[in-house]
């Protein structure tokens, strides 16, 4: 089957590539792009005026299958990514049993092969049900299909642990993605530590207890010589440590999120349980730091940390609650506004933020090789306008969650198109 998309902006970081042109992708693969591309034994879409990308990739979501189905699915999860505009996404371990071994990591592929929208990579447990004390069964699950491992939600507070944890991931080549937190000193918080937790009366999380596990780590990956990853950066000591990290030639990458770059403490609604997130909203010199470490390049990419949550547990009182919000279908304008409407960074940039840079943290390769158009990569592609006006109405998301602090909210440009393996998984309402 062939596909060719005709007459669009075709922006490919990884090549360069900046101009109006063709996309051709054939039997799931991107066979050519350039202008005036034959349109013989191809479906045509016409593309004029929108933006076409590589499929846009986010490495940290929370799909909840196994276990927690009333929150979220792999089939609805990747229903609402594929609105978002991603092509691939990344599933963290914390499901019910954790994803710890390879009869788990079975099941979300197989479940993703039969049911998802999109691409679908499981990331393995680093410990045994998460639990930071003995390794899960990390080559096996690496053999089924697991992409990295990671405790997210649950760091790994033993050093000695973390360490053996690198050890075992750099011989097998696979990135180390930490929820950089001490426990010890987050215990009980619920939101940042500071005047406005004060003011609130709500326990606080301090800075410290990301910046002392980011420094750890940053330690021991140097030590193992591994791919270390830290997730969702929120504060400005933690994205110092990494900029510093990568000018001394370590592995180190990071990733920031959407509420991350555009919600400080202040936006916060009292005891609002849709504010409540982990890491929480920081002060606003920690946005600015986390904003300023995207446009520099020391925070590697972006991702969602999509976690949604059903309407009942969310919904009590905000020291109850669980920490964690949607949002698949907000990333992309929230990052047009933020970053390219505010002149902070290109186009282009953010394009690569979602693509060749998510791709390259986790290392794609060979048959899997995506987040490019380039001939023979995966045939993923996400069309999108930079500027067209739209409302997000959070009853209408294709999530079954609905715990999202952008609910209403007006953004300039979002998906149009978003193409698997080259079908159309879904179209815009109205294009």
């Amino acid at each position: 089957m062939k596909l060719l998309i005709q007459n669009g902006r075709v922006i490919c970081p990884e090549t360069g590539h900046d101009a109006v042109a063709d996309v051709l992708i054939e039997d799931g693969r991107i066979a050519g792009v350039g202008p005036g591309l034959s349109t013989a034994g191809a479906e045509v879409i016409d593309a004029a005026g929108l933006v076409v990308a590589p499929g846009f990739i986010d490495i940290h979501v929370h799909l909840r299958e196994p276990g927690f189905e009333h929150a979220e699915t792999i089939e609805t999860g990747t229903q609402a990514a594929a609105a978002g505009g991603f092509t691939t996404v990344c599933c963290m371990p914390n499901t019910n049993p954790v994803n710890d071994s390879v009869t788990v990591t079975k099941y979300i592929v197989e479940t993703a092969r039969r049911k998802a929208s999109i691409n679908v990579f499981p990331i393995g447990a680093i410990t045994k049900g998460s639990n930071g004390e003995e390794l899960a069964s990390i080559g096996s699950m690496i053999a089924a299909g697991a992409v990295a491992i990671s405790d997210d939600g649950k760091p790994v507070m033993n050093a000695r642990v973390i360490r053996r944890a690198m050890e075992t991931a750099r011989a097998l080549d696979i990135p180390v993605i930490e929820h950089c937190e001490d426990l010890n000193l987050s215990a009980g918080g619920d939101m940042h530590e500071c005047d406005d937790s004060v003011r609130l009366g709500l326990r606080g999380i301090p800075s410290a207890s990301e910046d002392v596990m980011v420094a750890r780590d940053i330690i021991l990956a140097e030590l193992t010589g591994v791919r270390y990853h830290v997730a969702h950066i929120s504060t400005r000591n933690a994205v110092a440590m990494v900029a510093y990290a990568k000018q001394r030639g370590l592995r180190v990458t990071a990733e920031a999120t959407q509420h991350h770059i555009a919600l400080d403490t202040g936006h916060m609604k009292p005891y609002d349980s849709a504010y409540k997130m982990k890491p929480p909203l920081r002060c606003d010199h920690d946005v600015k730091a986390v904003v300023e470490g995207v446009v520099s390049g020391a925070i590697d990419c972006l991702a969602t940390d999509h976690a949604p949550h059903a309407g009942d547990d969310k919904m009590q009182e905000f020291e109850r609650c669980p920490f964690g919000i949607i949002g698949l279908e907000t990333a992309l304008g929230v990052s047009l506004e933020v970053l390219v409407h505010s002149g902070l960074i290109s186009l282009p940039r953010l394009i690569a933020l979602y693509t060749s840079e998510p791709a390259r943290v986790i290392g794609w390769k060979g048959e899997l090789a995506r987040g490019a158009l380039k001939p023979g990569y995966v045939g993923d592609v996400t069309v999108f306008h930079p500027e067209y006006p739209w409302v997000y109405d959070v009853k209408n998301s294709l999530s079954k969650s609905s715990n999202t602090p952008f609910g209403g909210r007006t953004f300039q440009g979002g998906p149009i198109l978003t193409i698997v393996n080259g079908q159309v998984v879904w179209r815009a309402p109205g294009f």
